[in-house]
Order: structure tokens, then C-alpha cells, then sequence
């Protein structure tokens, strides 16, 4: 089974104008429209099993809506292969409810993202979501390192850190394998932690705009660095990744069974854990 841990979909409606306002952002071009058909199609012509929707709730009067339309994708996996999870703004009011109203939906974890959401990881509403959803029993993967669209010092290996061992969450995902752009303090502060990794938006391919300035392009790990990175972690805490649409789901696969690692833990990593993970 392989399952896409990072994904992101949207509303019919506004899927056009979201994807083209985050493609303006980050001078990217996404690999589908944004809707979640399109996710679907290309998922399965990858063969890729599973793919998770991660939600990003960047006003908190948005939380049930988004959280709502989670649902209603997750009426469909069967069909579509597509899973969503729900969404949290650390503003959102009354988390303790909020976070109930995901778990009674049958939603797996929830999605927060510091750049967007304009708050520090370590920040103490961000430690009380985390409280809450490890009584839930919920997932909470949060956007790590810098943010291609955003500037600003938000998600932090060393904020990560603080939560793994101030918390003690048993279901945390740091995105972006433990911090986009943070490679040496993913080394320093995450590896060996209890936690996980997703690979999304760190390695292989990425497409840039026509005519867009080569020297501002940002680099990816290299395969050398990654595979130091997740085998000082443990393969076994690592979940393939992403950040459909902004990576080719066929060229992520291939990138991830070209690494030399044994059959089992590349299995692990393209879904094994997340399996486990979701309690598939």
C-alpha cells in the first residue's frame, strides 16, 4: 500500500482561485487543479493507494466549515482514494469542542500551520491543541521549517523539540522532513525524537514558473543528506509525502524506491507507517 501523507484539496468552487493565488505565492506550478477529483485521477494513474487532504484553517470562523467539508470527502474514500483530515486555527474558539467535533466526525488528526496561522509553534495555544488532541486520540501534523510563500521564523525544529518533550504527544508529524530549510537543526534538535517526519516538498523535483530567477530557487535535500536525515530519525518514523500539487506524485514514488535502503523500509516509508499511523 502507498499512502501520500500530504495532499491538499480544495472546494470546487474555489479551488481555481486558491491554487492560482498560492502559485503566485510560491512561483510554482501545481501538478493538478486543486479539486478533489483531479487529486484522485492522478493519484491512482501514480498508484498511490491513499491520499491525505490536509486542510489549513487560516481564520478561526472557518474551522467548522472546513472541518465539515473534511467530512464530506472522507463519505467518498472508497471511491476516490482520497482522505481528509480537519483543521485547527489556534484562535479557534472553544478548542475543546472543536477538536470533539473532529473526532465525532471520524477524522483522523488535525492540520496547523504557523506561517499561515501567523502564530509560533511553541506558542501556548499550539501546546493546548496538542494536549487536547492526544485525549482525542488525534493526529496533529504541523507545517515544518520555513514556508515557501511566507516570511517569518514560525515552525522551528527547536519549537518542535519543545513540544515533543514539554507534551509529550504520541501522534505528532512534523512536515517537510522536521523543518523545510532547517536541515542542520533537524540533525540537532528532532532526529531520535518522538515523533514523525513526512517527506513533502523536500526532495526530488519542483517545478518553477517560466523565466523564474534560477539563483532564487530554493534547494531540496539531496539524497545523501535525506537518507542521513531518516536514518538518524528511523525509517520506521518517517511517512512519504508530497505536497500535491506542488510535486509530481509518479516522480516522488520513483524518487523513494531509488534510495538504498532495504525493500522493508522503503515500504515503511511509501505507507507502511502511515498505515499504522491511521490505524488502517
Amino acid at each position: 500500500m502507498i499512502i501520500d501523507f500530504h495532499t491538499h484539496a480544495f472546494p470546487d468552487k474555489i479551488a481555481a482561485k486558491t491554487v492560482d493565488f498560492l502559485k503566485e505565492k510560491s512561483n510554482t506550478v501545481p501538478r493538478t487543479d486543486g479539486t478533489v477529483q483531479n487529486l484522485s485521477e492522478k493519484a491512482s494513474a501514480a498508484g498511490i493507494d491513499l491520499s491525505v487532504v490536509l486542510p489549513v484553517v487560516t481564520n478561526p470562523l472557518s474551522t467548522d466549515k472546513i472541518n465539515s467539508f473534511a467530512a464530506e470527502i472522507n463519505q467518498k474514500t472508497k471511491d476516490t482514494g482520497v482522505f481528509s483530515f480537519g483543521g485547527v486555527h489556534p484562535d479557534t474558539q472553544d478548542l475543546k469542542a472543536a477538536l470533539k467535533r473532529v473526532k465525532d466526525s471520524g477524522l483522523k488528526g488535525v492540520k496547523i500551520h504557523p506561517p499561515y496561522q501567523q502564530v509560533k509553534l511553541n506558542d501556548i495555544r499550539y501546546k493546548r491543541i496538542f494536549g487536547l488532541a492526544e485525549e482525542y486520540g488525534l493526529i496533529v501534523i504541523s507545517h515544518g521549517g520555513y514556508d515557501i510563500g511566507v516570511k517569518g521564523d514560525f515552525s522551528s525544529p527547536a519549537m518542535a523539540r519543545e513540544i515533543c518533550r514539554e507534551i509529550k504527544p504520541s501522534r505528532f508529524v512534523m512536515a517537510h522532513t522536521g523543518g523545510w530549510q532547517y536541515w542542520d537543526d533537524v540533525k540537532t534538535y528532532l532526529c531520535g525524537e518522538n515523533l514523525y517526519f513526512d517527506t513533502a516538498f523536500s526532495v526530488g523535483n519542483f517545478y518553477y514558473r517560466d523565466g523564474f530567477d534560477e539563483n532564487l530557487k530554493q534547494p531540496v535535500l539531496g539524497k545523501e543528506e535525506f537518507l542521513e536525515i531518516i536514518r538518524a530519525h528511523g525509517t520506521d518514523k518517517v511517512l512519504f509525502g508530497t505536497d500535491s500539487p506542488w510535486a509530481d506524485q509518479k516522480d516522488q514514488i520513483a524518487f523513494m524506491k531509488s534510495l538504498p535502503l532495504k525493500e522493508s523500509e522503503k515500504e515503511n516509508i511509501l505507507g507502511g507507517n502511515a498505515a499504522k499511523l491511521l490505524g488502517i
